[in-house]
């Protein structure tokens, strides 16, 4: 018998639990392999679903996994009230980004959103606004998360706390007035960027901000419990009193190649009982996606006032569009934001393409 293979991502918030927690399932192993985090948008979900059993997703994959047939769905191997009783324990809408078509297509193992992080010595009090940000960016103080997806998700973040509800209405993924504040605040930003930072991914940053320390805050970067003791975090400046975050965090799905045992069925139960998301989780480095965890006073203390600090952020975090074809969509879009951000493209044709890339998109799959 060959053994149970899954792939996750290359960190310790993303390897360290699953790899120390692999049961062997009888005559069969569990065994994992990675991929740096930026390897879901390079190879297709149904290509990755091909050669293992077990993936590490975030939500915005499911629509090219629906539309593969590549997954099994959730609630054919576990029961209704199983699901429920996830669903109520689940921190903010970390179980719900996983529904689509009427069903549930992976567990909720990680619970991500972005916050806000600063170096308590250089920006003591964090600001609540945007235009404050903006002062604190024209000291030099403040760096951007523009590589990858990070641009446009960044921007994404900022519409919804000025108000907006991005690709929810049927004509116009944003409202236009909206997005042209946005990014003009975040092109002003830019234009003081400590020096080599708009190529780093959120890890990046915040290494930077713990090893070099010549970034003072950093608005909107996905929150990772593992630099919370050098790294403050906090919810991103809300001026319309909504939080602006874009949820991330990831789940295990199990494609359709896999028939998974009795044991295996087991293990993944395990790995969400409220014993082991306050505990085994947070101890080998993952960040839980269970909100009692979230509410734990020793958690939280462990984890130097990161989930306390966070919590209301990611109970208001907005879920991404779930379409086929939005990955690529995704990718493009946050090209475009950059070269927008940083100076090389008009915000008008840049919001443009935009929204005619969304249009098409909704057109391919209504």
């Amino acid at each position: 018998m060959t053994d149970v293979v899954g792939l996750t991502w290359d960190h310790p918030r993303g390897r360290n639990a699953l790899e120390a927690a692999a049961p062997r399932l009888g005559d069969r192993s569990l065994r994992w392999e990675v991929q740096p985090l930026e390897g879901f948008e390079s190879a297709p979900i149904a290509e990755l679903a091909e050669r293992y059993d077990l993936l590490v997703l975030d939500h915005p994959h499911l629509g090219d996994a629906y539309a593969s047939r590549c997954l099994r769905p959730i609630d054919e191997l576990f029961d209704a009230d199983q699901i429920r009783s996830w669903e109520l324990a689940s921190v903010g809408p970390s179980l719900a980004s996983y529904r689509m078509a009427g069903h549930l297509w992976a567990l909720p193992l990680d619970a991500a959103t972005q916050v806000s992080a600063r170096l308590l010595r250089l920006v003591p009090q964090a600001p609540a606004q945007w235009e404050s940000v903006a002062d604190l960016g024209d000291e030099g103080l403040v760096a951007l998360s523009l590589a990858g997806p990070h641009a446009f998700l960044s921007l994404c973040s900022m519409v919804v706390s000025f108000g907006d509800d991005p690709g929810r209405r049927p004509d116009r993924f944003f409202d236009r007035s909206t997005a042209e504040r946005a990014l003009g605040l975040l092109s002003r930003l830019a234009e003081r960027l400590p020096e080599g930072t708009a190529a780093l991914n959120p890890i990046g940053l915040l290494d930077r901000m713990r090893e070099v320390g010549d970034i003072g805050y950093v608005p909107l970067v996905y929150g990772y419990v593992t630099y919370a003791k050098d790294v403050a975090f906090g919810p991103p400046p809300a001026p319309g009193g909504r939080v602006g975050s874009t949820l991330g965090g990831t789940g295990i799905a199990v494609t359709a190649r896999c028939t998974p045992s009795s044991a295996l069925l087991e293990h993944l139960r395990w790995l969400l009982t409220p014993q082991t998301q306050r505990g085994f989780i947070p101890g080998h480095d993952g960040q839980p996606s269970a909100r009692a965890a979230w509410l734990d006073p020793a958690v939280d203390a462990a984890a130097h006032g990161f989930y306390s600090a966070t919590l209301d952020t990611i109970e208001a975090a907005w879920v991404r569009p779930r379409l086929p074809g939005y990955i690529p969509f995704q990718a493009a879009a946050s090209g475009a934001v950059r070269a927008a951000v940083l100076g090389t493209r008009p915000h008008g044709a840049v919001l443009d393409e935009i929204e005619d890339r969304f249009a098409i998109l909704r057109e391919d799959h209504p």
